[in-house]
C-alpha cells in the first residue's frame, strides 16, 4: 500500500489538503485577475499620457507656403523630444497614394524613422500600435490622421513612447502581488490548521472517553460535545444502556431459571437415590420433568424476546408466517375438518424476530384450533405503525371473569386438552417485551377473539 492513501485516511490530512488546494486555486486565479486589471489600468494611464502629448504635437502642426508640414519644437514642453534616443518620439507622415514616412520628425529620432503600417483610418480616428524604436526598444505609438489648412494632403501625426517603464511597473506589481498572495496562502494554511485542530478536538475528546470506557474507568460517555457529535455520543450511550440492560436481564433470567429448576432437580435426585422397594411412582418423575420443561420453555422465550427487543432493522413478513402455520395446523387437525381462513396482506410486517412471531401466532392458532368447533379465522393489519393481529374461533370462548386466569402462567381452563398452560402467558410476555399487548374478548362467532398488538415494520 502506498503512502498517499494512508495519508488521506486521516481527516486532518483530507481537510488540510482540500483547504490548501482550494485556497491555492483561488489565489492563483486572483493573481491572474489582479495582474490583468493592473496591466490594463497602467496601460490606460500610459495611453492617456501619450494622447495628451499627441494633442500637444497636433496643436503645434502647421503648413508652410509650399503646403509642407512645419512644427515649432521649441514650444513642446517635454525636453525628451530633443534628446536623441530618449524614448519619446514624434513623427509626421504623408497619407494616401503619395504617402511618405518621416516628412517631419522629432530630434530624438535622430536619423531613424518610426515604421508604421499604411494608415487606412479616417481623419481624427486614434490608433494604438506597438512598434520598434531606434534601438529596437518596444514602443507604444499613437497615430491620428489630421488635415491642416493649407496642406496639400492629410498628414498622420505619430507620437511614441518607450513602454519599458510600463512593463517594469507591471512586472514589479506582479512580483509584489505574488509574494503577498504566498504570504496570504501561508496565513490561510495556518488558519486552516488551527481550524482543523480545534474542529477535530471533540473527536480526540471522544476517543479519550472511549478509552476510559474500555479500561473500565467509566460506564458512560460524559462531557458536552458540539451539535454534530452529540447525537453520536447520545446513540452510543443509549447502546451502552441497552447492553447493560440486556446483560442484567440475562443474569436475572439465568438466576430465575436456576431457582425454578432447583426444586424439580432435588426431587428427581431423591427419586434416583430411592430403592425400588420404596415404591416411588413414575408419575412423580414425569410431573417434575414436565414442570422443569415448563420453566425452561418460559425462560427461553423471555430471554430470546428480551435479546431481540429494540434491534434496528428487523422485519418479518406476517403473511408468510401465518401461511406456514396454517399448513401445519391443517395437517395436525385434519381429522376435525376445520376451516381456517386467512386475511393478511403481503405488505404487513412485524418489527421483530421471526421465531418470536411464530411462537406467538403458533400458540394463538393452536389454542383456537383446539377450542374451535368448525372454523378459525386469522387477520392482520398495519394501523398507524402498529401491527394488529386477531385470531377468531367459534368455540365456547372464555368467560370474562376467567380471562386473567387464562393469562396466568401455568393456568389451564380446559384440562381435557393436552398442554402446559404456558401458551397464552408466553404470548402475553413476548408481546409486552416488544412493547405490545394481548387482549382476549368474545368473537363475532360466539367464541374467543385473541388480539395481538405489536410494533409494525415498513412494508416491502
Amino acid at each position: 500500500m502506498s503512502m498517499a492513501p494512508l495519508a488521506f485516511r486521516s481527516l486532518r490530512s483530507r481537510l488540510l489538503a482540500v483547504t490548501l488546494l482550494a485556497s491555492g486555486i483561488t489565489l492563483v486565479a486572483a493573481w491572474f485577475i489582479l495582474s490583468d486589471l493592473f496591466r490594463a489600468h497602467a496601460q490606460q494611464q500610459f495611453v492617456a499620457q501619450i494622447r495628451a502629448e499627441l494633442d500637444q504635437v497636433t496643436a503645434q502642426l502647421d503648413a508652410d507656403e509650399q503646403g509642407r508640414p512645419v512644427l515649432d519644437a521649441t514650444r513642446l514642453s517635454d525636453p525628451r523630444w530633443t534628446r536623441p534616443r530618449s524614448g519619446r518620439y514624434w513623427q509626421i507622415d504623408g497619407t494616401g497614394a503619395q504617402a511618405v514616412s518621416g516628412l517631419l520628425r522629432s530630434r530624438s529620432l535622430w536619423d531613424a524613422q518610426l515604421q508604421l503600417p499604411p494608415d487606412a483610418a479616417t481623419a481624427g480616428e486614434l490608433q494604438v500600435r506597438a512598434v520598434a524604436g531606434p534601438n529596437a526598444e518596444p514602443l507604444l505609438a499613437l497615430a491620428r490622421t489630421v488635415r491642416v489648412e493649407g496642406a496639400q494632403m492629410p498628414w498622420r501625426v505619430v507620437v511614441a513612447a518607450n513602454r519599458a517603464p510600463l512593463d517594469e511597473a507591471v512586472h514589479g506589481f506582479d512580483l509584489v502581488l505574488a509574494w503577498s498572495l504566498l504570504v496570504l496562502l501561508a496565513l490561510l494554511g495556518a488558519g486552516a490548521l488551527l481550524q482543523v485542530t480545534l474542529g477535530l478536538a471533540p473527536l480526540r475528546k471522544l476517543r479519550g472517553a472511549l478509552a476510559a470506557l474500555r479500561e473500565g474507568r467509566t460506564q458512560r460517555l460524559g462531557g458536552a460535545y458540539p451539535d454534530e457529535v452529540q447525537p453520536l455520543v447520545d446513540d452510543l450511550n443509549a447502546l451502552l444502556t441497552r447492553n447493560a440492560e440486556v446483560v442484567a436481564r440475562a443474569r436475572a433470567q439465568a438466576g430465575n431459571l436456576a431457582h425454578a429448576l432447583k426444586t424439580p432437580l432435588t426431587v428427581l435426585a431423591q427419586a434416583a437415590q430411592t430403592t425400588p422397594a420404596s415404591g416411588v411412582s413414575p408419575l412423580l418423575v414425569d410431573e417434575q420433568v414436565t414442570l422443569a420443561r415448563r420453566h425452561i420453555d418460559w425462560h427461553l422465550a423471555r430471554s430470546r424476546a428480551a435479546a431481540a427487543q429494540g434491534v434496528v432493522g428487523m422485519r418479518t413478513a406476517v403473511h408468510a408466517i401465518v401461511e406456514g402455520l396454517v399448513r401445519v395446523l391443517h395437517k395436525l387437525y385434519a381429522a376435525r375438518n376445520l376451516t381456517i381462513t386467512v386475511d393478511v396482506a403481503d405488505t404487513v410486517c412485524f418489527a421483530g424476530e421471526t421465531q418470536d412471531l411464530q411462537e406467538m401466532l403458533g400458540n394463538l392458532l393452536d389454542n383456537a384450533c383446539k377450542a374451535a368447533r368448525t372454523r378459525v379465522h386469522v387477520g392482520a393489519a398495519d394501523e398507524h405503525h402498529r401491527l394488529r393481529v386477531w385470531v377468531d374461533d367459534d368455540g365456547p370462548g372464555i368467560p370474562a371473569p376467567r380471562i386473567d386466569e387464562a393469562l396466568r402462567r401455568g393456568g389451564r381452563l380446559d384440562e381435557t386438552t393436552p398442554g402446559s398452560g404456558l401458551g397464552l402467558a408466553i404470548v402475553e410476555e413476548l408481546a409486552s417485551l416488544y412493547g405490545g399487548a394481548l387482549a382476549l374478548e368474545r368473537s363475532t362467532w360466539g367464541g374467543l377473539r385473541a388480539t395481538l398488538v405489536l410494533p409494525a415494520a415498513p412494508g416491502r
